[in-house]
């Protein structure tokens, strides 16, 4: 039955495949109508002015059919299968080593929800594929275009209902996550979507898995040399016709299926429109799934419109991102080793068939063209210049005689299978395994048994694969490698492309010319060694700062410090850097969406953390930190630290208590030492968690979701920052009241409780020890002494000076416990303290090795601190009837000190007599002068000394100088 529209072309094999189904089904039914309309999808797709080339995605047989297609026709225009939005990146891959993938990136969305953030579309590309075929030949070649007709990275997400899928592999290497969580895009996705179908074929070709069936029954076949242009369409038309109508009723992926193709051929309708191109001159790649279609819009004279909806206000950022084969694969489902084995075939393929292939000019890792391209020179609207051979039968039915075609049988190419089985041995060799000559006769022999057993004259590299792992593999892999892997590298190997500097963003490049000074291929893949003296190299500290930061932006071991560290106020002079910014090529190309410089970069990543739904006090300043550290900015350092002051005031509870208080403490010093005096943010902030702490004490001590370090991290808060927020304005009596109205229930908050009220001296260390003795002799209590004694060991944060009460503490517990009693009870404080206060132990043994002796002599004779008696206060009592010696007495009673004073002033006279009464007031002056001098100046006394005749009484020298009498007896009087 022959529907409306179809040619005569097949007619002879519709009525032989309706004889088919006849004879198998008895009689009209489903199957006939499938096979049919299998061919009349050909006949349609076949007659379709503008020329379709079908395709499979990273083909070698499709490759070459493309390769001797476009050299053939050499089309004006080449419509390609691919995010019409990544056309502006692929004249960049000449400037990268294949594989490479072409990445959209979106890190902020709007449009889409924002657990979806950040999207990612990736298409990689690789040298053996058709559309770098098309893509070298339309760039390189003067008159092309190349128009990518594909949806946008934004209509690839709205129309993914499901939202953003994506699976990890922890087994898989690294090379295989090349990709990251990016939706990928294929040209020509071709494998049954019909699970039943899919087992059907593995199991009567006798293969494993997919990859392996198509290299078997499609690429070997469609790449003979033999297969025309013709023959190549109308076979591939017809598979994807098949997996077309097989496929299951998912509807929402045939939905996206048909709009693509609606979305495709709408926009080359436009095109031909707006240029005025003859279909005739224009060659359509797609995959062979969507070269069937059957939607209205198919064709040049398709009669269905599609409404194209807008893209989102989301914004697009592209690039280029190194890529391998492992990651195809894994992106894919491709069965691993299937990529390597399908370059390796491409290679083989061009030398058989001796195609020219399409390579860009300058393309690194390949060789330079040794023929010129001929510009496409062609009057708009002229027909395509092809062989007469194909003018006249381009419609001719070649499907038929391929069915009806038995297999050509390639003989066995004995020296190329010699030379695997050799190969394999000497790497399995290489990698511990005890392989011998031997091995590699039964290798050899093995594959062309596996051969025969699959109805293969030649041995396929999978036949080769499972014949070593057969004859090689032991019971263990000796080495990294199995020999599964080994096969994989020697077939070509996990080849790991690289996008070159030109084609980087320019975030990038700029990292790689300001670490220039290390002298480094920062390119290459691998670990390098980089060694910072900046003592000597003042000009690599630069180096140094943009090192930090990627250690802060990039994943781990992309910037690793093997020697040096970066802290708050502290600076190295010698540094060493284990660098892998060529493994890690893609974090640092999607680091260049976000910004043009690194520092950019980070300050928008500490504003998004800082300002995010799920920021906390602590990691604002731990933002803050980063800021001064990494940046040296006080302007965003102040600008975060209010931030966190806000959110300080808004939390209520003690989660980040621990992490507010540590970053606290390096902030304050920090600042303390290098500033001359304390930002205002940080000073509030202080003032505000004082406050706000002690509001919070009460509850914390009995909410059950607060660990005691939370609530010791409060106290050590209060505590240490008491003295600054008391200079600031606070009330020391809100901290008293909030320990006052605080009742804990819990053993370790109690003694937490304990410690607070000694430091605020409303408990005595006395009272403290009956406590813990009280605990010791009550056997109720005893199980949960341990519990005590971690809350002791955390308050050891806010108050440091209690380690000896706690290393008392815990001797008396050792000391007077019975064995019974602690022997079970160790090991529960064991992992008490190891859970509760790892980070305080080291305190409370370093108080311990000071109590303890350091000799194992001296501990039988050791006496405890805590256990001397304490000694009576020396005192001093005096004779009764003694006389109080005053200063002047202790002159004459220490008369060598006397001497050594006055000679140190230069005093003459000497002692007086003990019978000779002292000088008066009156006689020091005259004995004095120089003194009275002084003092008569200093006051404004005018006037000169009377001759010593007519010398004056000591009366009549008070009265003509009061001001000066009143001044030496207020002085004598003193002294």
């Amino acid at each position: 039955m022959s529907g409306p529209h179809e040619s005569g072309t097949f007619t002879a094999l519709r009525g032989q495949l309706q004889d088919a189904a006849t004879a198998f089904a008895g009689g009209p039914d489903a199957l006939e109508g499938i096979l049919l309309g299998m061919v009349d999808d050909v006949d349609r797709a076949v007659r379709e002015p503008l020329e379709i080339f079908p395709v499979c995605h990273h083909s070698p047989a499709s490759a070459t059919a493309m390769a001797r297609r476009l050299r053939e026709k050499q089309p004006k225009v080449v419509y390609l299968e691919l995010c019409e939005d990544m056309a502006p990146l692929l004249t960049e891959l000449r400037n990268c080593r294949l594989p490479v993938a072409v990445q959209a990136f979106a890190g902020d969305v709007d449009g889409f929800p924002q657990d979806w953030a950040p999207l990612s579309v990736v298409a990689p590309i690789t040298e053996a594929s058709a559309e770098y075929q098309a893509i070298a030949y339309a760039l390189d070649t003067p008159g092309v275009e190349l128009v990518l007709v594909d949806r946008s990275a934004d209509h690839v997400f709205q129309w993914d209902t499901g939202g953003v899928q994506t699976a990890e592999d922890t087994d898989a290497p690294a090379e295989a996550a090349l990709h990251g969580e990016a939706v990928g895009v294929e040209l020509g996705d071709l494998r049954p979507r019909f699970a039943e179908l899919e087992e059907h074929l593995l199991r009567h070709g006798r293969v494993r898995h997919w990859s392996e069936w198509w290299h078997q029954y499609v690429e070997v076949p469609l790449g003979d040399s033999a297969a025309d242009h013709d023959t190549y369409r109308q076979v591939m038309f017809l598979v994807g016709s098949l997996f077309r109508r097989l496929a299951p009723g998912d509807g929402d992926r045939v939905r996206v299926d048909e709009d693509r193709e609606r979305y495709m051929w709408t926009r080359m309708r436009e095109h031909l429109t707006a240029t005025g191109t003859d279909p005739a001159d224009c060659l359509y790649v797609c995959g062979a799934f969507h070269a069937v279609s059957r939607v209205e819009e198919f064709g040049v004279h398709g009669t269905g419109t599609f409404a194209i909806s807008p893209r989102t206000a989301t914004t697009w950022q592209y690039g280029l991102i190194p890529s391998s084969h492992a990651a195809i694969e894994a992106q894919f489902g491709l069965a691993a080793g299937s990529v390597s084995i399908a370059s390796t075939e491409w290679a083989k393929s061009l030398k058989r068939t001796r195609v020219r292939p399409h390579r860009l000019e300058g393309q690194a890792g390949t060789k330079k063209a040794s023929a010129k391209k001929t510009p496409v020179k062609k009057a708009r609207g002229s027909h395509t210049t092809v062989p007469a051979s194909e003018s006249t039968a381009g419609d001719a039915d070649r499907l038929s005689g391929f069915l009806r075609r038995p297999p050509v049988l390639d003989g066995l190419d004995e020296a190329e299978l010699l030379g695997w089985s050799v190969d394999i041995v000497r790497a399995a060799r290489r990698n511990s395994y005890l392989a011998s000559t031997a091995d590699a006769i039964a290798v050899f022999e093995t594959s062309v048994l596996l051969a025969g057993m699959r109805d293969r004259a030649k041995p396929t590299p999978y036949d080769f694969q499972d014949a070593a792992v057969t004859c090689i593999e032991k019971d263990a892999v000796p080495g990294r490698r199995d020999v599964r892997r080994l096969v994989e590298i020697m077939m070509g190997g996990d080849r790991i492309g690289q996008v070159g500097y030109d084609a980087l963003p320019p975030l990038a490049r700029d990292v790689h010319d300001r670490l220039a000074p290390l002298g480094l291929k920062l390119q290459q893949r691998g670990v390098q060694r980089a060694l910072l003296d900046m003592a000597s190299r003042p000009e690599l500290r630069p180096c140094s700062d943009v090192l930090w930061m990627l250690r802060r932006l990039m994943p781990h071991g992309a910037a690793r410090p093997i020697m040096g560290e970066r802290r708050l106020g502290e600076r190295s002079i010698q540094e060493s850097w284990d660098l892998a910014l060529g493994t890690h090529q893609r974090a640092l190309i999607e680091l260049g969406y976000e910004g043009v410089s690194i520092e950019q970069v980070l300050e928008q990543r500490l504003r998004r953390d800082a300002y995010g739904p799920q920021a906390t006090t602590a990691t604002v300043l731990a933002a803050v930190e980063d800021a001064v550290l990494y940046l040296r900015s006080r302007r965003l350092a102040d600008e975060l630290g209010t931030h966190a002051l806000k959110l300080l005031a808004t939390e209520r509870s003690v989660d980040g208590a621990p992490e507010v208080l540590r970053r606290v403490r390096g902030l304050l010093a920090y600042y303390r030492t290098s500033e001359p005096a304390l930002p205002a943010w940080i000073e509030s902030f202080v003032k505000t968690g004082y406050a706000h702490y002690c509001t919070l004490l009460p509850m914390a001590f009995r909410d059950e979701d607060a660990t005691v370090g939370q609530v010791a991290a409060m106290l050590g808060f209060l505590f240490s920052m008491e003295s600054l927020a008391l200079s600031l304005g606070c009330d020391r009596a809100q901290l008293e009241l909030a320990v006052a109205q605080s009742h804990p229930e819990e053993p370790s908050r109690t003694a937490l409780l304990w410690a607070a009220q000694v430091q605020l001296g409303t408990l005595s260390r006395a009272e403290l020890r009956d406590r813990c003795d009280a605990l010791l002799d009550n056997p109720l209590v005893v199980p949960a002494y341990p519990r005590y004694l971690s809350g002791f060991v955390h308050a050891l944060e806010p108050v440091p000076g209690l380690a000896d009460v706690v290393v008392e503490a815990v001797s008396n517990a050792f000391g007077r416990l019975p064995d019974a009693v602690l022997l079970p009870w160790l090991p529960l404080l064991i992992t008490t303290m190891r859970s509760g206060a790892a980070e305080l132990a080291p305190l409370l043994i370093r108080e311990a090795g000071r109590v303890f002796p350091g000799r194992l002599a001296t501990l039988d004779t050791w006496i405890p601190p805590w256990r001397t008696p304490p000694a009576p206060p020396a005192t001093r009592r005096s004779q009764p009837g003694a006389p109080h010696h005053q200063g002047a007495a202790l002159l004459p009673a220490h008369p060598a000190t006397c001497d050594a004073v006055a000679e140190l002033l230069g005093c003459t006279e000497g002692w007086t007599q003990a019978d000779v009464p002292p000088a008066s007031g009156a006689g020091l002056l005259s004995i004095h002068p120089t003194t009275c001098d002084a003092v008569a100046e200093l006051l404004g006394c005018e006037g000169t000394w009377a001759a010593s005749g007519s010398a004056r009484s000591g009366a009549a020298l008070t009265t003509g100088h009061p001001a000066t009498a009143k001044a030496l007896d207020s002085l004598l009087t003193t002294t």
